[in-house]
C-alpha cells in the first residue's frame, strides 16, 4: 500500500502538472489577465500554414567571405615579403590557396616562412591559414576551421540585420532563425504577399564611398556600373570609406527640385574620416556605391563632417525609404538569396485548422468509441488513459512553446492510434493470465510485466525513425517528428502507470476474483489449436514479391508524381470564379510561360497551377526569375477573373530540392539500418533479417500505391513514409516479441508451431490496433483535403499493407531463416545470462 501510494502520488503529481501546462491555450483572456505571465506565456503557437503567412529561406553566399580573408592576408604577406627584400614569384592564387615560390639565399626562405607563419593563427589562437613548405615552394590555404568560423560568424550577424530589417518594417512578430549550415529561415505571419520583403532582404546594403578617377595616370582602378545599367564609372579600387559609419539615414525631399533623397549622419570615426577626405578632394566627384553599382557620383564642394550629407538619384519615394531603412539596419555581411518561398492564405489557414479539429475530434471518438465497445469498463480506463495522454502531450508542447502546423495535428492523430496498441497489449495480456485462472491482482501485475519489454521494444523502434525524420526533416516535417516523439514517451507513462493505477482502483476489494473480459473470444487462442497461418506461407510470399516488383515497375513507368520539393520550380493555388482549364491554359500560353501544368481539385475553377524550375547561371538570378514566373502566372490568371486569389504560393530552388531528395532517400536507408541493428542486438540476427526485409517490402508497395493514385510525393509524403516504417515496425515487434517469448518457454517444439501459435496469440491485439490507427486516420484520410492527402491515404494504406505482412509476410520469412539456422546447428535464441549461470553450474 505505501509502494501503491507512492506512486499514485507521483503519477498525479505528473499529470496536474502536464494539465497545468495545457490550460493557457484554451483559458480566457479575461482570465489570463489575473495570471503570471510566465505561465500564461506557455502556449502553443500556430504555424503559417494554420494562420496564413510567407515563408523565406535565405541562402548565404559564402564565398565572399573567403575572397576577402584570402585576399587580406595574400596582399599583406606580398607587402611583407617586399618590405624585407625577399624576391618570391605568385605561382598560383585560387580556390583559397597560396603558392609562391621563393628565391635566393636558404636564410631568405626562413624569413619568408617566419611572415608566412604570422598569419597562422588569429589573436585568440584560432587557426586562420594551413602552412606547409616544399623545398622552396610556399603554400598557404585558408583552414575547414576558420571557414566554419567566418561562416557561423557571418550568419549570426545576418540573422541579428534581418531582424532589424524586418523591425524596421513593422512587421508583427517575426521568425527568424538559422536553418542548416548557410541558411536563414525567416517567417512571417499574416504577410500574403513577400515581394518587398523578399527585395529587403535580398539586398546585402554595403554601402561604400569610391573617388571617381578623372586622372588616368591614377592608381589601380575598376569600372562600375550606374543603377540604370547603362551609365559607367571608372573609380578608385582603394574604398574611400565604408558604410558601416552611418548611423542614421532618413527619406527626404530636395528643397531645389523636389526629389526624393536619402539623407545620412556618421558617427565621430566616419565624421572625421569623411571630413578628412573631402577636405582634400574639394571640386572632384564621390561615387556612392550600394552592392556594386553606382547610385550618384556628385561633385563635392565643401567640407563634409559628422553632420552627414545626402544621396541623391533616380528614386522612387518607396525606394528611397528603402534604402534608408537597409542603412540604418546595417549592411549584411553576406549575400542572402531567396532558395524558397512559400506563401499561404489567411483563408486557407482558417480552412486547414477547421479541418484539423473536426477530423481529429472524429478520429479520436471513433477510437474511445471501438475501445469501449471492445473492453467495456476496460476499455473505459484506456480511454481516460488516452485522454490524459494527449493533455499531457498538449502539456509538454506548451512547456517549450512549440508550433503547431498542419503535419503536427496529423502526428497527433497518429499518436492517439499508436497509444492505443500499448493499452490493448496490456488488455490482451491481462485477458490470457484471467483466462488460466489467474485471481484479478495477480493476472493485472503478469499482464503488465509481460507487456513491458514489448511495449519498449516497439515503442524504442518507433522512436528510431521519428529520429531521422527530425535529423533529416525541415520545418514543419520536424514539428510532425518532435510531436510523435513527445507522444511516444507519454503513451509509455499512461499505458505503464496511469492505466495501471486506475485498473488497481477498480478492483481494490475484488483482487481474489478472476477477471472477465468482453470482446471477440474466437479471436483469443491461447488455449485453443492455433490457427495454421503458415500453412499457405509460399503463396504469401510469392504475391508480396509480385506485388512489390510491379510496384517498382509503377516508379518507372509512369512514374511518381513529384511536389516541387523535389522537383523545384513554382507552384501557386488558384481560386477563380467558374475559369475554364483551356481558358486558363490559352492565358497561359499567351503570357509566355512555358511548360506550365494545370490539375483541377476541390470546387470548380480552383486550380494548382506548376512552373518548372528555370535555370540560371547564379542562385541570385534563378530566385528573380521564379519571382517572375509567378507574377507572370498572378498576371495571366487576373486577366480572366479579376477576383481571384491566390491561397497558396511555393518557390522552391535547385538547391533545397536536389538537397531534399538526397536527405530523404538517406533518411529512409539509415532508418532501415537503425531498426536492423537494434532488433539484431536486441532479438536475433535472423528476427532483424526478417523484419527489415518486411519493411522493405511494404515501402515499395507503398511507393506502389504513389504512383498507382497518382499522389503527389512532396514532403508530407516523405512523412508517411517514415512514419509508415515505424508503424510497421511497431506490429512486427509485437508478434516477434511473442515468438521469442515461444522459444524461450518451449525450444524443442517445431519452428513451425511456435510460429502459429505465436501469431495465433498476438492476433486480437494485431487486428485491434490497426482498426484503432486505422479508425483515429480515416477522418483525416475522407476530409482532409489536398494539403494532408500525400500524409492520410498513403498511411491508411500502408496500415493494412503493414497488417498483413505482419502475419503473412514476417512470420515466413522468419520461418525459412530459422530453418536455415537450424541446419547450421544453431539454436534459435542465444542463451540468456541466466541459462549460461545454470549451465555452468552443471559443470563438475
Amino acid at each position: 500500500m505505501k509502494l501503491f501510494s507512492a506512486r499514485g502520488v507521483m503519477t498525479a503529481l505528473v499529470i496536474v502538472l502536464g494539465l497545468l501546462s495545457t490550460m493557457p491555450n484554451i483559458l480566457p483572456l479575461s482570465w489570463q489577465q489575473h495570471l503570471p505571465g510566465w505561465y500564461t506565456q506557455n502556449q502553443l503557437s500556430l504555424g503559417l500554414d494554420l494562420q496564413g503567412g510567407s515563408h523565406l529561406l535565405l541562402a548565404a553566399d559564402t564565398q565572399p567571405l573567403f575572397d576577402k580573408a584570402f585576399t587580406g592576408m595574400k596582399e599583406s604577406l606580398t607587402k611583407d615579403l617586399r618590405e624585407a627584400g625577399i624576391r618570391y614569384q605568385v605561382l598560383s592564387a585560387s580556390d583559397n590557396t597560396l603558392r609562391l615560390s621563393i628565391s635566393g639565399a636558404g636564410g631568405q626562405f626562413q624569413q619568408a616562412r617566419e611572415l608566412a607563419f604570422a598569419y597562422r593563427t588569429t589573436g585568440q589562437g584560432e587557426q586562420q591559414f594551413t602552412i606547409e613548405q616544399n623545398d622552396t615552394l610556399l603554400t598557404v590555404s585558408l583552414s575547414e576551421s576558420f571557414k566554419e568560423s567566418l561562416v557561423s560568424d557571418a550568419l549570426e550577424r545576418s540573422v541579428e540585420v534581418v531582424r532589424r530589417r524586418l523591425d524596421e518594417t513593422g512587421l508583427v512578430d517575426p521568425g527568424i532563425s538559422r536553418q542548416g549550415n548557410d541558411g536563414v529561415l525567416v517567417q512571417m505571419p499574416g504577410v500574403t504577399d513577400p515581394s518587398r520583403i523578399r527585395e529587403l532582404l535580398g539586398t546585402t546594403a554595403q554601402m561604400e564611398f569610391h573617388w571617381v578617377v578623372t586622372d588616368s595616370s591614377r592608381g589601380s582602378t575598376v569600372i562600375m556600373q550606374g543603377m540604370d545599367g547603362h551609365q559607367q564609372y571608372r573609380l578608385e579600387k582603394r574604398v574611400a570609406m565604408e558604410g558601416e559609419h552611418i548611423t542614421d539615414a532618413r527619406l527626404a525631399f530636395d528643397p531645389d527640385t523636389g526629389n526624393p533623397v536619402v539623407t545620412f549622419k556618421l558617427d565621430s570615426t566616419g565624421g572625421n574620416i569623411f571630413a578628412a577626405m573631402t577636405r582634400t578632394h574639394i571640386g572632384e566627384p564621390l561615387a556612392v556605391v550600394l552592392d556594386g553599382k553606382v547610385i550618384t557620383a556628385p561633385v563635392i564642394r565643401a567640407v563634409i563632417g559628422a553632420s552627414g550629407g545626402q544621396i541623391s538619384g533616380n528614386f522612387t519615394p518607396d525606394e528611397a525609404k528603402d534604402l534608408a531603412l537597409m542603412l540604418r539596419a546595417g549592411a549584411l555581411p553576406v549575400p542572402l538569396t531567396v532558395i524558397e518561398e512559400r506563401t499561404v492564405g489567411p483563408d486557407l489557414g482558417s480552412d486547414a485548422i477547421k479541418m484539423g479539429l473536426s477530423t481529429g475530434l472524429a478520429g479520436a471518438a471513433l477510437v474511445l468509441v471501438f475501445m469501449t465497445a471492445l473492453y467495456r469498463r476496460w476499455g473505459a480506463i484506456a480511454c481516460v488513459s488516452l485522454m490524459i495522454n494527449m493533455g499531457l502531450l498538449f502539456g509538454v508542447l506548451s512547456l517549450f512553446r512549440a508550433t503547431l502546423t498542419l503535419p503536427g495535428i496529423a502526428g497527433i492523430i497518429l499518436t492517439l492510434g499508436m497509444a492505443v496498441d500499448a493499452n490493448i497489449l496490456i488488455n490482451e495480456r491481462i485477458k490470457e493470465e484471467s483466462l488460466k485462472g489467474r485471481v484479478a491482482g495477480a493476472a493485472i501485475r503478469a499482464g503488465f510485466d509481460k507487456a513491458w519489454s514489448t511495449i519498449l521494444d516497439s515503442s524504442l523502434t518507433t522512436l528510431i525513425a521519428v529520429s531521422l525524420l527530425f535529423m533529416f526533416g525541415s520545418g514543419p516535417v520536424k514539428g510532425f517528428a518532435i510531436t510523435i516523439g513527445i507522444g511516444l514517451f507519454t503513451s509509455m507513462f499512461t499505458a505503464i502507470a496511469v492505466t495501471r493505477l486506475l485498473m488497481l482502483f477498480t478492483i481494490r476489494r475484488r483482487e481474489r476474483e478472476v477477471l472477465h473480459f468482453p470482446g471477440f473470444r474466437w479471436l483469443s487462442r491461447t488455449d485453443k489449436k492455433p490457427l495454421n497461418f503458415l500453412k499457405g506461407r509460399m503463396a504469401g510470399l510469392i504475391t508480396s514479391a509480385v506485388l512489390s516488383v510491379a510496384s517498382v515497375v509503377l516508379f518507372f513507368s509512369p512514374g511518381l508524381h513529384y511536389g516541387v520539393d523535389f522537383t523545384g520550380g513554382t507552384l501557386v493555388e488558384v481560386k477563380s470564379h467558374h475559369v475554364q482549364v483551356e481558358q486558363l491554359r490559352n492565358a497561359l500560353t499567351d503570357g509566355n510561360i512555358e511548360g506550365a501544368s494545370i490539375q483541377e481539385f476541390g470546387k470548380e475553377g480552383d486550380y494548382l497551377i506548376r512552373v518548372p524550375q528555370v535555370t540560371a547561371d547564379t542562385p541570385v538570378e534563378q530566385a528573380a526569375l521564379q519571382s517572375q514566373q509567378v507574377e507572370q502566372v498572378k498576371s495571366a490568371v487576373t486577366t480572366l477573373d479579376d477576383q481571384a486569389t491566390f491561397p497558396r504560393v511555393d518557390m522552391v530552388g535547385a538547391k533545397v530540392s536536389g538537397g531534399f531528395a538526397d536527405a530523404s532517400v538517406l533518411a529512409v536507408l539509415i532508418a532501415g539500418g537503425g531498426i536492423l541493428l537494434y532488433l539484431w542486438l536486441r532479438f536475433e540476427s535472423h528476427f532483424a533479417l526478417a523484419a527489415t526485409a518486411t519493411i522493405a517490402l511494404d515501402l515499395t508497395k507503398t511507393i506502389g500505391f504513389f504512383a498507382l493514385t497518382g499522389l503527389e510525393f512532396n514532403l508530407t509524403a516523405v512523412a508517411a513514409l517514415l512514419a509508415l516504417i515505424g508503424y510497421s515496425i511497431n506490429d512486427k515487434v509485437v508478434v516477434f516479441d511473442r515468438i521469442r517469448e515461444g522459444f524461450r518457454a518451449t525450444p524443442d517444439k517445431p519452428v513451425i508451431e511456435v510460429l502459429n501459435r505465436s501469431i495465433s496469440a498476438t492476433l486480437s491485439r494485431t487486428l485491434f490496433t490497426s482498426m484503432t490507427t486505422f479508425l483515429a486516420l480515416l477522418p483525416m484520410g475522407l476530409a482532409g483535403g489536398a494539403s494532408v492527402a500525400s500524409f492520410a491515404l498513403p498511411m491508411l494504406f500502408g496500415i493494412v499493407i503493414g497488417t498483413s505482412s505482419s502475419i503473412f509476410i514476417a512470420s515466413p520469412i522468419l520461418y525459412y531463416l530459422g530453418k536455415r539456422r537450424e541446419k547450421k546447428g544453431l539454436k534459435q535464441l542465444r542463451p540468456t545470462a541466466e541459462e549460461v549461470r545454470e549451465s555452468l553450474a552443471h559443470i563438475p
